[in-house]
């Protein structure tokens, strides 16, 4: 049954929230104090904020260390943890386990629209912070924890894993790119084919199950009620929650010309496409973006694809079939096409003799290892928030340009589409009453 709802009667609160949540937002958690300075053969004591799905990835990445809480809204996930991890400690609500006084580090891989509040609090307390992408479920979210993150300097990560994939493929196509292999590099295409829009609702989907305390699965948003589609996974495909295909995988496609041509905030952001859907993300979509000249560096058209959309102008059938998703980079002097874990140098027989430039960017010792070294020994990790918060924000971007059906002239220092108010009921974020950033 395809159930049609409005976006006001979406969001619209159908009841007070509970009390302890209403009375209780972030501004009552513990004041900031200073990291814990752990040696190299020291171990984190780390709180996860996730159990399952994604998580468990997270939480195999960093297992290492100790792992001293978990924090699900669903208590049958914390019952499967809990026993790969008997002395941690089990927690519904992360602001009660961000009070332990014992935490050096936090990893959060929650629904998107709890990543900012999960985030903030974490750092305000002291604690070095792992998240999933995209960083932050708005454009407002993603400056203020960019922002936050450098003021404390604080150890951060943000989990697009593909950055630091043992492959080193990656680093090997900016190293391509940085070197000239093709030229100056005036065009980047991206393309997804993941699936994320308009889906069937359960008609009277009654109460959330026991298990779950779906007030604070909510957490910031206006109250909503209860659907069963919306949790465990398919909250991607409504805007209140996620931002559809783009948001769930821009970080870590997006990632690579960002990466490789030093992009930060896009100059102009576009939209064209299927009309965008009050309640559902969008399934078919282009974005066209235009990011401004680099010291020598040339301006770069950005171009991203999903649903139905893909370069077929530059790539042929059998290479568009070859990288269902993926990167081409278009230069003066050629192209090249990037996957998570191969890439090809087009025309192919113009480079059939290209030898590659020697690797001059260091191998990763592992996405989340990457983090625990940062904190250990005062490194650099990959994707800290400094370089995360930037990418997130432009692709966030994307989707205001879509919802608000109007080109954005991207304001990135005053956070405004210029002569667009429209899009700033997109841009900001907005919280119910106890809850703030």
């Amino acid at each position: 049954m395809k159930t049609r709802i409005t976006r006001r009667h979406f969001l619209q609160s159908a009841a007070v929230a509970t009390a302890g949540i209403a009375t209780a937002g972030c501004n009552t958690l513990p004041s900031s104090t200073a990291a814990r300075r752990v040696s190299p053969n020291e171990k984190l004591n780390i709180g996860v904020i996730g159990t399952q799905g994604r998580a468990r990835g997270n939480i195999a990445g960093v297992k290492g260390e100790n792992i001293v809480a978990l924090c699900d809204v669903d208590s049958d996930n914390l019952l499967k943890s809990g026993p790969e991890f008997p002395r941690a400690k089990h927690y519904t609500d992360f602001r009660k386990m961000l009070e332990r006084k014992d935490l050096d580090a936090v990893v959060i891989s929650t629904p998107d629209h709890t990543h900012a509040v999960c985030i903030v609090a974490a750092l305000q307390s002291g604690r070095h912070v792992y998240c999933e992408k995209p960083l932050t479920h708005t454009v407002s979210e993603a400056r203020i924890v960019t922002d936050l993150a450098k003021r404390t300097g604080l150890k951060t990560q943000m989990g697009n894993q593909i950055h630091s994939h043992p492959s080193g493929n990656y680093r090997r196509v900016v190293e391509l790119i940085q070197s000239g292999a093709i030229g100056k590099v005036t065009e980047a295409h991206v393309w997804s084919g993941a699936k994320y829009g308009e889906m069937d609702l359960t008609p009277n989907p009654g109460p959330p199950p026991a298990n779950i305390n779906y007030d604070l699965w909510q957490g910031p948003l206006p109250f909503t009620p209860y659907r069963p589609e919306y949790l465990p996974f398919k909250w991607r495909n409504f805007w209140a929650f996620g931002g559809g295909t783009l948001a769930d995988f821009w970080c870590h496609y997006s990632d690579l010309p960002f990466w490789a041509l030093n992009l930060k905030y896009p100059a102009t952001v576009e939209a064209e496409g299927a009309e965008p859907h009050p309640v559902f993300t969008t399934l078919d979509m282009k974005l066209n973006y235009l990011f401004p000249a680099r010291g020598k560096d040339p301006e770069v058209r950005f171009t991203w694809y999903q649903g139905k959309y893909r370069p077929a102008h530059l790539l042929s059938p059998d290479q568009l079939k070859k990288f269902g998703s993926g990167v081409l980079f278009v230069g003066d002097k050629g192209m090249l096409i990037s996957g998570y874990t191969n890439h090809l140098l087009l025309p192919e027989e113009k480079f059939k003799d290209f030898k590659a430039p020697e690797p001059f960017i260091k191998d990763s010792i592992g996405h989340h290892a990457e983090w625990i070294d940062a904190i250990k020994n005062n490194r650099w990790s990959g994707t800290d928030f400094s370089y995360a918060g930037p990418l997130t924000e432009a692709g966030l971007l994307g989707n205001v340009a879509h919802r608000a059906g109007r080109k954005l002239f991207w304001d990135p220092v005053n956070l405004k589409a210029i002569g667009c108010p429209e899009a700033d009921e997109f841009i900001q974020h907005h919280y119910r009453e106890g809850w703030k950033i």
